[in-house]
């Protein structure tokens, strides 16, 4: 039976720290490290000296450069060893773990979970009662522990590891068999080499092979001599397989060698001379990392240059040095620091903030693990936070084999189990830590396969969104559920009556989260339920249009139509006018529910239900049922029922909207698109439907005739006994005449005047003896009876101005003796005898001083009466005059340009004619290439001759694409 080691809790097969106790060293920050080994390697050989030059690029400091598992910045080091590049990095790493985690802090407040301690070969089975017996090493290669002791024996056990139903794991060691290696000095250090199946030890200065299954040395006695450690390239550099590669460091002052070991020999390949005297050694390829006297270095063998990293004091702490990874160790720092380094002499993760007397670290990823005399620590290299700490007195060895964590006392060798990653999320996201539990899972990815853990990570997502939402952490949330592809029902699921009814929607199993609804994780506040349910609006808003909706559209617009209902009108009309997927039914019941009636109609026309909708309108309008979200839902059927494609409701409810008001009611008509005249909204069955509404009815007539400017004698004529009958019925009950009959009147005198299409004879014995002079002098201007209608404005009106009019509107688009005539015709009205003979006369004068232009100046004055003066119709006199003259230079300028014209065509004339031309029956027309048959042609001016019937029909020179002139 295994037994737990003493100082650990009593569980069975585990030992864990107790949840109450403090961590009693003062001022330990809680900091990530990294892994170390706690003893040094070495050899001897060939010498090849060391130079202290430096690459270019490299300096003589650790210089920092933010990597993979990095925090924050980290600064490069002064140059210098010494020079405070290191210090810097103390007092960084000091203050990035204090930060973390302040001094007086608990260890319980930032525990993980990562490890569990479990016994593997228990002090009896070791040593039976031999109480001298201490453990100094060990090695585990598969299901093989080997143990050295101090009194140079080897033991060999098998491990077999078990998993009891409460998941906890426990190790039984079986012993194979123990040998003593014949010298009297504890077996310092064993490295297993299973591919030559072979087992280096070190013991008295001396590396011995010695077989991995026996136990028994090597027949052919091979040995390195004068080693006090030594180290396994795992990066080796030579491609042979079955030899390994070994650095010593060799009892010869400051000497590092460099050997090739094979089953049965081993054999000396390099010998490099260091600065100071090593005492830990690590190696990678060519690159040795060397803890010497005072500082650390890295140093290429092959080429003998060296990179200084940063000192310390070897007489102050004991040197770690180990090789974590390719072309990366973990040192044992200055001020309790685990320092990262590269080949190159750079860092590429923030240091790790570990205890002062540290005797020995591992890796095992994400973690780094410390051991001081009391206690194992464990440190994230994600987030360099200390993560667990387990009590363990009297330890002096922790190593790690290819992923298992061993630590040994000197009477017990133990296992840190790690607990899967998984469960470690999970442990962290049940206790609220998110930011650990991402950085861990982010950790996680270079372990799990891609596949497995893109499902994992998305869950783990998914689920620190809804903590962060649990604690309204609304931000985090979003981007959370974003970033996790989250299946938006989790969420709304969480809201009472939100999905539809038809949802086929359960819960992810295991759920996300613990909460039944939202009353329960708000217990009921009715401000933070407010807040949620805002957010929610918010991020159903954001996705609903995204890839997060494809397959669940319909259940994200059915709640998102719910949550406006409640909370947010403007966007619930907002979501219906434009494209969605609400469910109908269960929109309807929630719309109703909520007194929603005018967005209940905007469902209902968006499912194409325009029936229901209009209904639900127009009871809204007559009060049967209240909604105040628009004051204008009357102009707003109206304008619905206008572009409504659905004819039958149109006229179904027309009359409910001219009955409402005709001058609004007639636009269901009047804005209606001018393609459906040929359907059942033709002008005529409109007219017929408006004969009971007359103001709609007039307006309407205005639309076709004003408007679509319709030509229908029908129409132009109804329109204007409309205006008539209006303007006599108000004539007949006012005895003034208000702004009303005057707006009537001029519509009518509009009409009259700009229309051709009305029956003027009907209209006119309709007007006789009604009282409106304008009106029967427009239309016998229609009928061209001037003198009737400028008799009717002069003497019945006395509106001159209005005869001006008259005569400028009957001419206009005439020709100027039209227009003269009108003018004579109304000069002839003034100049007639009768009772206001003076007022006329002074008409007279006036229209011939300002009109002087439109009349005949010889005629006038055979008209104008002798008693006349000159100075009364100067004006005229001199108008007339200016523009007879006028008349006569314009004349005698277009005479000269004329006879200049003449004068040029006779020049060219006379140089055509100066040239002779010959005819011949042989010469042929250059157009139908016939011969001439008679001595008549055309000549082109450029010499061309053709018939003239050929130039009669083609008036192109044959040469040339211009025309040419014929002679």
């Amino acid at each position: 039976m295994n037994s737990v080691h003493p100082l650990t809790a009593p569980e069975a097969g585990t030992a864990e720290i107790p949840t109450e106790r403090r961590d009693p060293r003062p001022g330990v920050a809680r900091g990530p490290t990294g892994p170390l080994p706690p003893h040094g390697h070495g050899g001897v050989g060939r010498r090849v000296r060391a130079g202290r030059q430096r690459p270019p690029s490299a300096g003589t400091g650790l210089a920092h450069v933010t990597g993979s598992g990095g925090g924050g910045a980290w600064p490069a080091r002064e140059p210098r060893p010494g020079a405070g590049g290191w210090r810097r990095a103390q007092a960084q790493g000091r203050q990035a773990a204090e930060a973390g985690a302040p001094r007086d802090q608990p260890a319980d407040m930032m525990s993980t979970k990562a490890f569990t301690l479990v016994s593997a070969v228990e002090r009896e089975l070791l040593m039976g009662d031999k109480e001298r017996v201490n453990i100094e090493c060990v090695e585990c290669c598969g299901r093989n522990l080997y143990v050295g002791t101090n009194d140079c024996f080897i033991y060999h056990f098998l491990l077999e590891e078990k998993t009891l139903p409460t998941g906890t794991a426990t190790f039984t060691a079986t012993k194979q068999l123990h040998r003593h290696l014949g010298f009297k000095k504890p077996v310092n250090e064993l490295r297993a080499a299973s591919a030559l199946n072979r087992l280096l030890v070190l013991c008295e200065n001396g590396i011995t092979l010695v077989n991995m299954r026996s136990l028994e040395p090597v027949p052919s006695g091979a040995r390195i001599k004068g080693a006090t450690a030594f180290a396994l390239n795992e990066n080796p550099v030579s491609g042979d397989p079955f030899c390994v590669e070994v650095c010593i460091i060799s009892v010869k002052r400051r000497t590092i060698q460099v050997f090739m070991v094979y089953e049965d020999r081993v054999q000396i390949i390099r010998e490099v001379s260091t600065p100071e005297q090593p005492l830990a050694v690590a190696v990678d390829g060519h690159f040795l990392c060397l803890a010497l006297t005072t500082q650390y270095i890295i140093l290429n063998y092959n080429t003998g240059v060296a990179q200084d990293l940063f000192p310390y004091c070897s007489e102050e702490k004991r040197p770690i040095v180990k090789r974590i990874g390719r072309q990366e160790f973990l040192l044992a720092g200055p001020g309790g620091l685990g320092m990262f380094a590269t080949v190159a002499g750079i860092s590429q993760r923030a240091p790790v903030h570990w205890p002062e007397n540290v005797l020995g670290a591992a890796v095992c990823f994400p973690y780094v693990i410390a051991l001081d005399d009391e206690f194992i620590t464990v440190h994230s290299m994600l987030d360099q936070q200390q993560k667990q700490t387990l009590p363990f007195k009297e330890g002096h060895i922790l190593q790690d084999f290819e992923g298992r964590v061993i630590v040994a006392t000197s009477k017990g060798v133990y296992i840190l189990v790690p607990l899967p990653l998984e469960k470690q999320i999970q442990d962290l996201l049940a206790s609220r830590r998110v930011e650990e539990a991402l950085v861990l899972a982010k950790g996680a990815r270079r372990n799990i396969p891609k596949e497995k853990f893109q499902v994992m990570y998305r869950r783990i997502l998914q689920q620190a969104g809804f903590i962060q939402f649990a604690q309204l952490q609304f931000l985090e949330a979003r981007e959370l559920f974003r970033s996790g592809q989250l299946d938006v029902r989790e969420l709304i699921s969480l809201y009472p009556f939100l999905l539809p009814t038809s949802s086929s929607f359960t819960r992810s199993q295991p759920p996300l989260h613990e909460y039944a609804d939202l009353n329960q994780l708000t217990r009921g506040d009715q401000e933070k339920m407010a807040k949620c349910k805002r957010f929610l609006m918010s991020y159903l808003n954001e996705v609903r249009s995204t890839e997060v909706a494809n397959g669940h559209k319909e259940d994200i617009d059915t709640a998102l139509l719910k949550l406006y209902a409640e909370a947010d009108p403007d966007s619930l009309l907002g979501l219906l006018v434009t494209e969605n997927a609400c469910l109908l039914t269960d929109s309807a019941a929630w719309l109703e529910k909520h007194k929603k009636y005018f967005a209940l109609g905007l469902l209902y026309h968006y499912n194409n239900q325009d029936a229901a909708a209009v209904q639900l309108w127009v009871n809204i309008v007559n009060g049967d049922i209240h909604d105040s979200t628009r004051s204008d839902l009357y102009e707003y059927v109206v304008d619905f029922l206008t572009y409504s494609v659905d004819q039958e409701l149109v006229w179904r409810y027309a009359d409910w909207a001219l009955q409402k008001s005709e001058e609004v009611g007639v636009q269901v008509f009047t804005k209606r698109p001018s393609d459906e005249q040929q359907n059942s909204f033709s002008p005529d069955n409109i007219i017929a439907c408006l004969k009971k509404y007359p103001k709609a009815l007039v307006k309407y007539l205005e639309h076709l005739v004003i408007d679509r400017k319709l030509q229908k004698e029908e129409y132009h004529t109804h329109l204007a006994v409309l205006y008539l009958d209006e303007v006599l019925q108000q004539r007949s009950s006012s005895n003034g005449k208000g702004a009303e009959v005057t707006e009537t009147q001029a519509k009518l005198q509009h009409l009259l005047q700009k229309s051709n299409s009305y029956r003027v004879h009907f209209l006119i014995d309709r007007v006789q003896g009604a009282g409106l002079p304008m009106e029967s002098a427009i239309l016998h201007g229609k009928l061209e009876e001037h003198e009737k209608a400028l008799c009717i404005l002069v003497h019945e009106l006395g509106d001159f101005a209005a005869a001006e009019d008259y005569c400028a509107w009957r001419s206009e688009g005439r020709a100027p003796p039209y227009r003269q005539q009108l003018f004579h015709t109304l000069l002839a009205v003034y100049l007639s005898p009768g009772p206001s003979a003076h007022e006329l006369a002074v008409a007279a004068v006036d229209l011939l001083n300002h009109h002087s232009t439109e009349f005949d100046a010889a005629q006038v004055l055979q008209l104008l009466p002798s008693t006349w003066s000159v100075q009364l119709l100067s004006p005229f006199l001199m108008g007339a005059v200016r523009g007879s003259v006028h008349t006569q230079r314009t004349s005698q300028v277009a005479l000269g340009l004329a006879k200049s014209e003449n004068l040029l065509y006779k020049y060219d004339k006379m140089k055509l004619k100066g040239s002779s031309v010959q005819l011949s029956d042989k010469k042929l027309c250059q157009m139908c290439q016939n011969p001439f048959c008679e001595p008549v042609f055309v000549r082109y001016p450029s010499g061309g001759l053709v018939h003239t019937h050929c130039a009669a029909s083609r008036h192109m020179n044959p040469s040339s694409p211009s025309p040419g002139t014929r002679t």
